[in-house]
């Protein structure tokens, strides 16, 4: 089975709304990350996640967060592990259950707070509203 997936979006700013209200906005340059967690995930793949994040050279002029000190918007999403092969409707299987996947999804964050990122997120299991500007569009897939 693979590793924690990540989507990554370099944007022009991002946010992420729960019930009206802003919980995590980042202005500028930056990175919007939605992370999926599968069940054999561990502390090690999200510090792995984090470093990588921190030190991926897809901003302008192939800088990295690292570079110019640029945001991070992390996003728990587990329909990352959704799998809609068979039928019509995705299975999420894969998906790590929330008291597997919350704890590791706050290890990437606080592992790229520890490398010097500023970071924001959403909130965990709430239905969340995410808003960016997706500069290029540039996007790619991770997986630890």
């Amino acid at each position: 089975m693979d590793g924690m997936r990540a989507v990554v979006q370099r944007v022009d700013g991002a946010s992420v709304v729960v019930d009206d209200e802003v919980v995590g906005e980042i202005k500028g340059e930056g990175l919007c990350v939605l992370v999926g967690v599968t069940h054999d995930d561990t502390e090690e793949k999200a510090a792995q996640l984090a470093r990588k994040l921190w030190s991926l050279r897809i901003l302008g002029d192939e800088k990295s967060c690292s570079d110019i000190a640029a945001p991070l918007l992390v996003i728990s999403q587990f329909t990352l592990y959704g799998d809609a092969r068979k039928g019509r409707r995705p299975t999420w299987n894969a998906a790590a259950p929330g008291p597997v996947a919350e704890p590791l999804v706050d290890e990437v964050v606080a592992q790229l707070r520890a490398l010097g990122a500023t970071v924001e997120t959403g909130r965990f299991g709430a239905q969340m509203r995410v808003s960016l500007t997706n500069d290029g569009p540039f996007t790619v897939l991770l997986e630890m």
